[in-house]
């Protein structure tokens, strides 16, 4: 059960999400949610034939954020899995070669970087205009070049490096198209101008989250990922509800 945190009256302002700023306190209780709620599955097995009732994560905390990092390519794919769904074994070979493929420009991006996270990094990195080599050109790169599981390679790829590589999917890369500007390198300069942008909200939710859900300590770069996709995936409501009663299941 996570702790009481007490909220704070920040709002962070992400058109992404809609016109309306969200308060820290609705997006911590968002998190928490996606972090602690579970759902009722029915469950069969030879040794219980009439089935029973069984509560598992509704989401993919458990088996994706609170896991540790992955040793070797099979365990990121595995990891992968625990966020997108099994693959069957074709399938689990493609998503396995894009990782082996996408390595160096992986590489090369975190040199690029030099050390700084996402959201620290200049303007200029997720400009068209400072191409090539920059960190929104790799970006870009390693989108087009993860296959046809792109969303199961870019989770691995976050995992490794939660500070670096957004996590984006189909939904929410859609959900971010709108907000481009002329110059941008890809969706990825929405997210970085969104969280360079609420700097300070960001940085309280973080440590919200990190007090109310101890086993995980996602950086901004997720955080804002997880409010992304619950709300365009008209999840919001209930992991706000879930994580503000504590109602688990």
């Amino acid at each position: 059960m996570a702790a009481v945190v007490p909220h704070t009256e920040a709002v962070l302002r992400l058109p992404c999400l809609g016109p309306e700023p969200l308060p820290v306190g609705r997006a911590l209780d968002a998190v928490v949610g996606y972090a602690c709620a579970r759902r009722w599955v029915r469950f069969r097995s030879p040794g219980t034939p009439e089935g029973r009732w069984t509560a598992v994560p509704a989401y993919g905390w458990a088996r994706f954020d609170a896991r540790p990092a992955a040793c070797g390519i099979d365990a990121e794919v595995l990891l992968a899995e625990g966020l997108h769904g099994r693959l069957d074994r074709e399938r689990w070979q493609e998503v396995h070669d894009a990782l082996a493929a996408t390595a160096p420009l992986v590489d090369a991006l975190v040199a690029r970087a030099a050390g700084r996270a996402f959201w620290d990094l200049p303007d200029e990195e997720l400009s068209v205009l400072d191409e090539p080599g920059t960190v929104g050109a790799l970006l870009r790169r390693l989108g087009e070049e993860a296959g046809p599981h792109a969303a199961h390679v870019l989770a691995a790829r976050h995992h490794a490096h939660p500070d670096l590589v957004p996590h984006l999917t189909r939904t929410t890369r859609r959900a971010l198209l709108p907000h481009l500007e002329e110059g941008d390198s890809g969706v990825e300069a929405v997210v970085h101008r969104e969280l360079r942008a609420n700097a300070d909200a960001f940085a309280a939710l973080e440590a919200a989250v990190a007090a109310a859900v101890p086993d995980a300590r996602p950086t901004r770069l997720r955080l804002h990922d997880v409010l992304l996709w619950l709300t365009t995936t008209l999840r919001a409501a209930h992991a706000e509800e879930a994580g503000r009663s504590g109602d688990e299941a």
